[in-house]
C-alpha cells in the first residue's frame, strides 16, 4: 500500500529539479537507463505503452465515464504538460469506481496502433479508493481545424517549468470523443517507477488538433513517448 501511495504522490505532483534530472527521453537518462532508477522499467514482463495490432473482440462492459468537472491549471513539469482537473470526474468499470487524478500529454503518441503513432496522446490517470491505477489513453490527430479546448490549455502553457491557471475553464468531458469504443490491457505506467498493475482503456476514436498545436505540444514538452514494450503472453481485448 505504501508503493502505491508513493506512485499515486509522483503522478500527482510536480517533481523538485533534481528528481526530474534523475530521468529523461534523451541519452544516459534515456528510457534504455530507467531500469538502473527502477528494476521494473526493465525487468517487468507487463510493461506500457504497447503496440495495439491483433486483439481479441469480447463484450467488454461500457466504461460509465462520468467526467463532470473542469480543467483549472496546467504544469509543465520538465517530463509533460500536466493538467489539474476539479469535480466530480469517475468512471467505472469491473464493479469497481475510480476518479481521475489528473491527465497529460504524450508526442508523439506512447502506445501505437497497427504499428502507427499519433501526434499526441493523452492519459487520463485514475485511482480507486485502494489505489488502484487505471488509465484511458486518447489519441489526437492531425487536421485542418484547431481543438477549442486544447486551445484553451495551450493559451497558458509555459516552455519553462511551472504552473499556470487557465484563463478560460472548460469540461473534462470536452477532451474525450463521442464513441466509447476501446481496446483494454494490463499495463504498468509508462516512467519510472513503470509499476505493473495498470488497467489500460485506449479509446478508438481519435480526436482532431491542428499542426499548430502539435507544433506547440512539441515546443513545450519535446519528444516524451516511451517506445512499445514486449506484449509478451498479453491479449488486448477490443469491443
Amino acid at each position: 500500500m505504501k508503493f502505491k501511495i508513493l506512485t499515486l504522490a509522483l503522478l500527482g505532483t510536480v517533481m523538485s529539479s533534481a528528481q526530474a534530472a534523475d530521468w529523461g527521453y534523451k541519452g544516459q537518462h534515456g528510457p534504455d537507463h530507467w531500469g538502473e532508477l527502477a528494476p521494473e522499467c526493465s525487468k517487468g514482463k507487463n510493461q506500457s505503452p504497447i503496440d495495439i495490432g491483433e486483439s481479441l473482440e469480447a463484450d467488454l462492459a461500457d466504461l460509465n465515464i462520468a467526467y463532470k468537472g473542469q480543467v483549472t491549471e496546467i504544469t509543465n513539469n520538465g517530463h509533460t504538460l500536466q493538467a489539474k482537473v476539479v469535480g466530480e470526474n469517475t468512471f467505472t468499470i469491473d464493479g469497481v469506481e475510480f476518479s481521475l487524478a489528473q491527465f497529460h500529454f504524450h508526442t508523439p503518441s506512447e502506445n501505437t496502433i497497427n504499428n502507427k503513432h499519433f501526434p499526441l496522446e493523452a492519459h487520463f490517470v485514475n485511482t480507486d479508493s485502494q489505489g488502484n491505477l487505471a488509465v484511458i489513453a486518447v489519441m489526437f490527430n492531425r487536421s485542418e481545424s484547431k481543438n477549442t479546448s486544447l486551445e484553451k490549455l495551450l493559451d497558458d502553457v509555459s516552455n519553462e517549468d511551472g504552473t499556470n491557471a487557465l484563463t478560460e475553464d472548460f469540461k473534462v468531458a470536452d477532451l474525450l470523443p463521442k464513441s466509447g469504443q476501446y481496446h483494454r490491457f494490463n499495463g504498468s505506467l509508462t516512467t519510472p517507477p513503470c509499476s505493473e498493475g495498470v488497467r489500460w482503456f485506449v479509446l478508438k476514436e481519435a480526436k482532431n488538433m491542428s499542426a499548430d498545436q502539435i507544433s506547440q505540444f512539441e515546443e513545450a514538452m519535446g519528444h516524451n513517448n516511451r517506445p512499445v514494450q514486449p506484449l509478451n503472453a498479453r491479449k488486448v481485448m477490443s469491443n
